[in-house]
């Protein structure tokens, strides 16, 4: 469909109707209320975390439900606009703003205390829907119901109201930057959400400015017999070209927040840009020019391409940036194509309609769909794909053409996939040099071929299944995707070791025997566990003072290596709150830690904050070590989770921290909690000269914490351990405040 240029025509009265600010009112109107609305949505996510474990899927399941109550927003306003007479659409909505204000301020709803063990998705979305779901919808309907007040309003420049989307989208961006940057550090949850009811109300007198504006104006709907029609074709598009960026929101949030923090600062950054590429095409003159965005896509898909399913990601602030780069790039081409096949005003409320349509097909498919399909992150790679279809000239000369022209690469794809199925067999490390060049050449071919779109897709697409197949030197035998990430456990080049990875991080190795089984008598804890090293350090020093442990609690069970350093009739619980994870440790063919070492030992499924805090039994030590990959969950790092901690220690009991981490400084964040809960610090931060590959014996960053340096026996003394003092500078995180970004900046620049 070529592009419509949009026109709606008033008489000289009516045009004189509309006073000359009325832009700016609209203008002003649609940023408070975008504003809002998506800073309701890091706020009450926040919020959220601390019942669920800090997964990062909490953010893509909040989205789904975000995406769905912007739907339902778009039809009401599109009900109104197209149904009643302007002034009574008015009224109804002040009506509606009037109920939700009544819910006001924003929480948890009551009946969701605890999440339950299966369903957590359904769970989730019923839960923001009962504590936001009014509001949230209202501000949804603000977008496409204020355009269309202004299209009817008369004003001269009402006849393209596609313009104020752009004051829209900024006032979304700008709520989305300004929270990590300004309100998270300095705003604790209780302020954030009394400041968020007073802009609700102020949002309120701007509506009713607006309602009058256009309270004696005829419907817009008098002119849709006169626009140009639109197809059931126009309308797919819409929906496919708008559920593409939206499912790659979600796949890149989620892809990246795995390895640092499942935390708003991460969240916000792929939502605000996605928002930013809105107000960019959005507009008469886009920022960026539509062929410049399609000459530099390639540039940036290409290496994407052949790096986004490796293993290790050692540069991960440049992975970051390419990912960031090339998700806005692809949203650009995306909303650019939207923004051309856009109709005449006089149906702007259905285009909204059908865009936010395709904002819950993405929505849907990449955070609810996939999970339950894909037993890796694959949804992220093939909407990559899916977005370089819509390069100019991919579908040129039909289907027919289109396969001609990728055949070269789908015949290597069938013998690739082939030679998988039919072998089985894995590429020996030895060869990932040679198999990393072949990736390059394979990226320079791309870029090459750049100008040849159809070819260039084709081999995008034989990256992706090149690198999700073959990964040198690792034969994964068991994988399993839940709700709180992707396990995998794998058999290291020349079977010497089972490997538990979750993400790109390793959770725990067992040696095998000369058979291929897990070795036995009693297995050997390796990697942060390792004998010598900080946590057995920890647990030996309190031990040898008290002589013995009566009742230990482990918080995050991993392969199980912590069980091997279990001695006599102490009693070890575990707490883990995946149950894909248990059933991994569980299994004596993956990983035969529990059951040589502690097979009568209670696993509690659930969150600790929930089910530890509440337990009967008091523990002589507790160690945390709780991960999502690599990101430690920040709820299990607040200063109420470490009181919580606290109660169920014996007097003299010691709380034991795995803080390691390759993004975050969190020792000074430990040492100011625990001097909040009265309890001294000690961290070690493990420096031995240790071979990873060979040993798999791991450096770890602990902190052990006490109410006096006495509980900790020798431990001060050992070389390595150092008092680390609360820092003025470092407050305590709680569960309404955290400061991801310090801690970022910290371990990167030491300060």
């Amino acid at each position: 469909m070529t592009s419509v240029q949009p026109t709606l025509r008033h008489s000289p009265s009516q045009a004189g109707a509309a006073t000359g600010w009325a832009p700016a009112l609209f203008a002003t109107t649609l940023f408070v209320s975008a504003f809002l609305l998506f800073a309701i949505q890091p706020m009450f996510a926040k919020m959220v975390l601390p019942r669920l474990g800090g997964a990062p899927t909490v953010w893509s399941v909040a989205m789904v439900f975000f995406q769905a109550a912007l739907l339902i927003g778009y039809i009401y306003a599109h009900l109104l606009i197209r149904f009643l007479p302007l002034g009574i659409g008015a009224l109804i909505h002040l009506a509606v703003m009037a109920a939700a204000a009544a819910t006001l301020p924003i929480g948890i709803a009551l009946g969701f205390e605890s999440p339950p063990t299966s369903n957590i998705a359904i769970w989730l979305i019923g839960l923001f829907s009962i504590s936001i779901g009014l509001p949230f919808a209202v501000l949804s309907a603000s977008a496409p119901l204020l355009q269309g007040w202004f299209a009817a309003s008369g004003h001269p420049q009402s006849s393209n109201p596609y313009v104020l989307y752009a004051a829209s989208n900024l006032g979304s961006f700008a709520a989305l930057i300004a929270y990590p940057v300004a309100i998270e550090p300095w705003l604790s949850l209780h302020w954030q959400t009394r400041i968020w009811s007073f802009g609700f109300g102020g949002l309120a007198l701007l509506v009713v400015v607006a309602g009058l504006c256009v309270s004696g104006r005829p419907r817009l709907a008098n002119s849709v017999k006169h626009a140009p029609p639109v197809s059931m074709r126009d309308r797919l598009a819409w929906v496919a070209l708008a559920a593409i960026p939206a499912g790659l929101v979600i796949a890149v949030t989620s892809y990246l927040s795995t390895d640092v923090a499942a935390a708003p600062f991460l969240w916000v950054l792929p939502l605000a840009l996605y928002l930013l590429t809105f107000v960019s095409v959005f507009r008469d003159r886009p920022w960026i020019d539509h062929q410049t965005i399609v000459m530099v896509v390639p540039f940036l898909v290409a290496p994407l391409a052949v790096s986004l399913l490796g293993f290790n990601q050692p540069f991960w602030l440049a992975t970051i940036a390419l990912n960031l780069i090339a998700f806005t790039l692809l949203a650009l081409l995306c909303h650019g194509e939207v923004y051309r096949r856009r109709p005449a005003p006089v149906r702007l409320t259905e285009f909204y309609l059908f865009v936010s349509l395709g904002g819950v097909v993405g929505g849907v498919f990449a955070a609810l769909i996939a999970p339950l399909v894909f037993s890796r992150i694959y949804e992220y790679p093939i909407l990559i794909a899916a977005a370089a279809l819509v390069l100019p000239g991919v579908w040129s000369g039909g289907v027919r053409r289109w396969l001609i022209q990728a055949g070269p690469a789908l015949l290597l794809i069938a013998v690739a996939i082939g030679a998988k199925v039919a072998l089985g067999a894995q590429m020996p490390a030895v060869l990932l040099v040679p198999f990393q060049i072949a990736l390059i050449g394979l990226a320079i071919l791309m870029i090459l071929l750049r100008k040849q779109a159809t070819r260039f897709v084709s081999l995008v697409i034989l990256a992706f299944v090149l690198t999700a197949i073959w990964q040198p030197g690792l034969n994964s035998i068991k994988t399993v995707r839940s709700f709180f990430g992707v396990h995998q456990v794998v058999i290291l080049e020349g079977g010497r070791h089972h490997v538990l990875l979750h993400g790109t991080t390793i959770h725990g190795a067992q040696r095998l025997d000369d058979k291929g089984a897990p070795a036995s008598s009693p297995p050997e804890p390796l990697t942060y566990y390792y004998t010598g090293g900080p946590i057995w350090q920890t647990i030996d020093a309190v031990r040898t003072i008290r002589r013995g442990l009566a009742r230990v609690a482990v918080v995050g069970l991993g392969s199980g290596s912590l069980a091997c350093q279990r001695r006599g009739k102490e009693a070890w619980t575990f707490y883990e709150i995946d149950p894909e994870v248990v059933r991994i440790a569980s299994d004596p063919r993956l990983f035969g830690f529990l059951s040589a070492c502690a097979p009568k030992s209670e696993i509690v499924i659930g969150d600790a904050r929930l089910t530890l805090t509440t337990a009967r039994q008091r523990y002589d030590m507790i160690i945390i070590d709780a991960f999502s990959s690599d990101a430690v969950p920040v709820h299990l790092l607040t200063r109420e989770a470490v009181a919580g901690y606290r109660s169920r220690l014996t007097d003299t009991g010691v709380l034991v921290m795995h803080i390691s981490n390759r993004h975050l400084e969190l020792a000074r964040v430990v040492a100011a909690i625990g001097a909040a809960e009265g309890l001294v610090t000690f961290v070690r931060t493990d420096d031995r000269p240790v071979d990873s590959l060979s040993s798999l014996k791991l450096n770890a960053i602990v902190a052990a914490l006490a109410r006096s340096p006495a509980h900790l026996g020798k431990l001060p003394q050992q070389r390595g351990w150092a008092e680390i003092k609360p820092d003025p500078r470092v407050p305590a995180w709680t569960d309404d405040y955290s400061n991801i970004v310090g801690a970022i900046i910290r371990k990167k620049f030491g300060s």
